[in-house]
């Protein structure tokens, strides 16, 4: 695995797991929580292409 979807997957991993997405739900609500989740996929994923295009 390169080292810009490795970092991608550290970073998402913690934050979209499924107990924390059930705690932020609760606490949140759904339509905030899928917009959490969905801000944490997309900035994940421009910090590996970042870190893979530069660093790897």
């Amino acid at each position: 695995m390169g080292k810009g979807p490795a970092l991608a997957l550290l970073l998402a991993g913690p934050a979209l797991s499924l107990p924390n997405m059930l705690v932020i739900g609760t606490i949140m609500g759904v339509k905030k929580t899928a917009t959490f989740c969905t801000i944490i996929v997309i900035l994940s994923t421009i910090a590996g292409v970042v870190y893979g295009t530069f660093f790897g």
